[in-house]
């Protein structure tokens, strides 16, 4: 019997559909050993030795596959390709006991069944160097967070966290926002005409902006008497080739610009394709095709498009850095093109399809022209372009879409036009426009930027960007733009004219915008850990760990050269830094002349009236959703200790609004009521009255038993199953207890016997 261990049971099922019945295929679910989440787990002093335990939901199936394993004769370690599947094969070797020679590593790229059959017929040892570059990566990054997370705690605000790659993850984007505040916007004007030749009527742009509604008024008044004719008419013949096949990076970019996918839901749904046998390994940093990829693109392209369409190409890997470079991502199979019953999986199958074959198909052939015209008594010439596709090529399967949200001026359908042709002018119009700060990083861009600086590896993208939004030092959402007014000059005929008109503008979608903390945060490691938060140096330690996986470099001689001056910063940030809190002065309270500041504080983001040193206590409020620290203004931030505001009375009790720890809040009656996203301010007691009403109603429903006692005890129905509540203490309940069938006094022997609650740790101050 063989025994056969990949990772995930999809894997499992589809690989044991090709294997004979003498070969047991059984899953991992993923790593079965790790570094304990608590404590640093690595003996500093014994060569950065890693404390590996077996995971606890790990220990049984452990037993089952070591009970199979001794039975077996040859266990065949099958996870993925790349330096975590290898680490995963190595700690199975290493848990389950196996002997070297009755256990051997097999690899493949793709799951069908000649690739399966390929690699048990091409079995190889564990790779010990791959092995140890994800050592090496796993106990630095522990080091960094184990280190920098309390220097965090003490010096910013508790139960923050710190990490190598997310940090400087963070820093592009707050530096981005930063670029943004500074950004100072210039006014100008674009100037297209609408034309009329022999042929037909086209538009043309100046090439000048203006700069001024001077400039414009005297353009166009000089437009009122002038002639247009053709200077020059260009056409030149052009081509536009096919973008390589996916790489994990361009496939993050692509499904977030063309299906608007997060890079973490895009690779959840390419590792579901992946194991299903449908696309090759989706973590790759090649654009190689194999031959046998290649000969099943062109069968594809003859069926369905022609002979014509078909152009071989061989794409190369840019980058010196690749890691695992096999081939890229691609179908298994090209004549497949329905996939899936999931509608996101075959989309994004879909996307996979076109790429790969599109790059295998005829460059797209074009007729490239440019139309310039003169006006009389003037320098300025208005220029028309256009570009006819006169054949489509790779274009009839495939566009690749763009970051750039710059408008496209080209126009299909140009005029068949001479030199020296006059032309008639219909109409002139100059809009005013105004420049663009830099783009705010969607989640597509902040890829692309991570991969251009070397930062992270394909395995890395999709849980590093995760991660920073878990934190809560970056979100990704949609903000509403601003009403912004320009002005239109319009010359038609010899009728100058000028309006003003609104427009909304800066509309963001689905961008990342730093948070207050976040921000702070990136400011203090900057200041005090320069090098961690360096990008080149964050590039230089993957360029190592690329050397460790060669067999170039010993993984410990590495976090040796790295540890020592880290760990000199560590000491001498926490014994010699200021706290870091953002602070900004807003200005002076009117009623008591006491300076008002917004800083992060220990729960977050708030405003204070009055220094700490201040015999009289400071007044301190918290930040409403949407407000931020480094934007808020005085007269915002002095609305905010109007709460807790009264509301009106309901019951013949008090209704007040007010904000805590934990967002907007109703009081009415020693009782709280979350009012979500309902502003504080602004509720009226109707609408109170609502929420008090629904909360009751829907607590009502909770309630399974209550029990006269005191004090009070009653059986409810909670987030996650029924639970007792005797006075403010709540108790699980048994799991061979039904809470309907329970009675008083079986509530109160519960409650007698439940394990003693840990009590809370509290800090001196």
């Amino acid at each position: 019997m063989n025994l056969v261990i990949v990772e995930s049971p999809a894997k499992a099922k589809t690989i044991e559909g090709y294997l004979g019945k003498d070969y047991v295929v059984r899953s991992s679910y993923g790593h079965v050993r790790d570094l304990p989440t608590k404590g640093l787990s690595v003996n500093l002093e014994k060569d950065f030795e890693p404390d590996y335990q077996i995971l606890t939901d790990k220990k049984k199936l452990l037993t089952e596959l070591k009970s199979l394993s001794k039975k077996a004769d040859m266990v065949w370690l099958a996870t993925d390709e790349d330096r975590e599947g290898e680490a995963i094969s190595w700690h199975l070797l290493e848990a389950l006991e196996l002997k070297e020679d009755k256990t051997k590593r097999i690899v493949f790229h793709e799951i069908t069944k000649p690739a399966i059959l390929r690699a048990i017929e091409n079995p190889r040892k564990l790779n010990r160097d791959l092995v140890n570059a994800q050592q090496a990566r796993r106990v630095l990054d522990r080091i960094v967070g184990f280190e920098l997370s309390p220097v965090l705690w003490k010096k910013v605000k508790p139960s923050l966290s710190a990490g190598r790659v997310q940090s400087v993850t963070v820093r592009l984007i707050v530096e981005r926002e930063k670029e943004i505040d500074a950004f100072t916007g210039e006014t100008y004007y674009k100037v297209r005409a609408t034309f009329q030749s022999q042929d037909k009527k086209f538009t043309a742009d100046l090439n000048k902006r203006l700069k001024s509604a001077e400039e414009v008024e005297e353009f166009l008044e000089h437009c009122k008497t002038a002639t247009f004719k053709i200077k020059k008419v260009e056409k030149k013949p052009g081509k536009r080739s096919p973008a390589a096949p996916f790489t994990t990076s361009t496939l993050q970019q692509e499904a977030s610009r063309k299906l608007g996918y997060s890079v973490n839901q895009t690779m959840r749904l390419a590792q579901g394709l992946y194991e299903a046998g449908k696309i090759t390994y989706m973590r790759t940093d090649s654009v190689n095709l194999s031959n046998t990829a290649i000969e099943g693109a062109q069968k594809a392209i003859l069926q369905q498009y022609g002979d014509e369409y078909v152009n071989p190409r061989k794409y190369t890997t840019k980058s010196s850095n690749a890691q695992e470079a096999h081939e890229a991502i691609r179908p298994t199979y090209f004549e497949r093109t329905e996939v899936s019953s999931d509608s996101q999986e075959q989309k994004l199958y879909d996307l996979i399809w076109k790429r790969a074959i599109a790059s295998q198909m005829s460059d797209a052939k074009l007729l490239r022209t440019t139309i310039r015209i003169e006006t009389s008594g003037r320098e300025e010439l208005f220029e028309s372009k256009g570009e006819i596709i006169t054949f489509d090529g790779f274009l009839a399967v495939y566009l690749e879409g763009s970051d750039d949200e710059s408008e496209d001026d080209n126009q299909s359908n140009l005029p068949n036009v001479s030199e020296n042709e006059v032309l008639t002018r219909e109409k002139i119009e100059a809009t005013q426009r105004f420049t663009n700060h830099p783009p705010r990083y969607t989640e597509a861009s902040l890829v692309k930027k991570l991969e251009e600086l070397g930062i992270g590896r394909p395995s890395t993208y999709a849980p590093t960007i995760s991660t920073v939004q878990k934190r809560g030092y970056v979100v990704k959402e949609d903000r509403e733009g601003h009403e912004r007014e320009y002005e239109v000059f319009t010359l038609i005929d010899q009728d100058l004219s000028s309006e003003k008109k609104k427009e909304n503008t800066g509309a963001e979608r689905n961008k990342l915008f730093p948070t207050d903390i976040g921000i702070v945060v990136n400011d203090f490691l900057k200041d005090h850990f320069e090098k961690i938060m360096d990008y080149h140096f964050t590039a230089n330690v993957e360029e190592e760990f690329d050397t460790i996986a060669r067999g170039e470099l010993e993984w410990t001689k590495m976090l040796h050269k790295f540890y020592d001056p880290f760990h000199n910063d560590v000491e001498e940030t926490l014994e010699n830094s200021e706290r870091a809190t953002g602070e900004r002065l807003l200005g002076e309270d009117p009623k008591s002349g006491k300076p008002v500041f917004a800083r992060i504080g220990r729960y977050g983001p708030m405003v204070q009236i009055g220094e700490v040193s201040d015999e009289e206590k400071p007044q301190f409020a918290k930040l409403r959703a949407g407000q931020s620290i480094q934007s808020i203004q005085l007269d915002e931030a002095l609305e905010l200790f109007k709460l807790p505001r009264p509301v009106g009375q309901f019951e013949d009790e008090d209704v007040v609004a007010s904000i805590g720890r934990f967002g907007p809040f109703l009081r009415h009656k020693g009782a709280f009521y979350n009012l979500g996203e309902t502003d504080p301010l602004e509720v009226e007691i109707n609408e109170a009255i609502e929420i008090i009403k629904a909360k009751r109603e829907k607590d009502a429903k909770a309630i399974i038993h209550k029990f006269e006692h005191d004090p009070p005890v009653t059986v409810l129905e909670g987030r996650y199953g029924p639970y007792i509540k005797i006075g403010k203490d709540n108790h699980k309940i048994p799991k061979d207890k039904k809470a309907e069938d329970l009675t008083l006094e079986e509530c109160l022997e519960i409650a007698k016997n439940a394990p003693p609650k840990k009590a809370r740790k509290s800090k001196k101050r």
